[in-house]
């Protein structure tokens, strides 16, 4: 039987860079960090309080997904209070926080240009 979702993978171009904007900007933790591969290592990231992790990997044959609107939706308490903190951090935001009836949210890129929205 299904539990959870253990970590969903976001395709990046520069391990590095990504392991940097996701832990120095976004706050999330390393979880594993070790050789996947020629070239690759895999790098698993925890949301701080949460189970849910991130994978930093491209598979062979998906470097076309780098770049593109990641079906990812960060939950936060405060989207304004949260976007002013990443925005600080120089996380680049493509929509600022926007109400809507269903809750308010915002956008933003990490360094190889994949979007993902946060919200409440």
């Amino acid at each position: 039987m299904l539990k959870q979702v253990k970590f969903v993978s976001i395709p990046v171009r520069d391990q590095d860079k990504a392991l940097a904007f996701w832990t120095n900007k976004v706050g999330l933790q390393v979880a594993t960090d070790q050789p996947m591969g020629e070239g690759q290592r895999w790098i698993e990231l925890k949301v701080p309080g949460a189970q849910t992790g991130l994978v930093l990997f491209t598979p062979p044959g998906h470097e076309d997904r780098i770049g593109s609107f990641q079906n990812i939706s960060f939950m936060v308490d405060d989207v304004e209070r949260t976007y002013q903190e990443l925005v600080a951090r120089g996380v680049e935001f493509v929509q600022p926080p926007k109400r809507e009836s269903w809750g308010t949210s915002a956008i933003f890129k990490d360094p190889d240009g994949n979007s993902f929205v946060m919200g409440r």
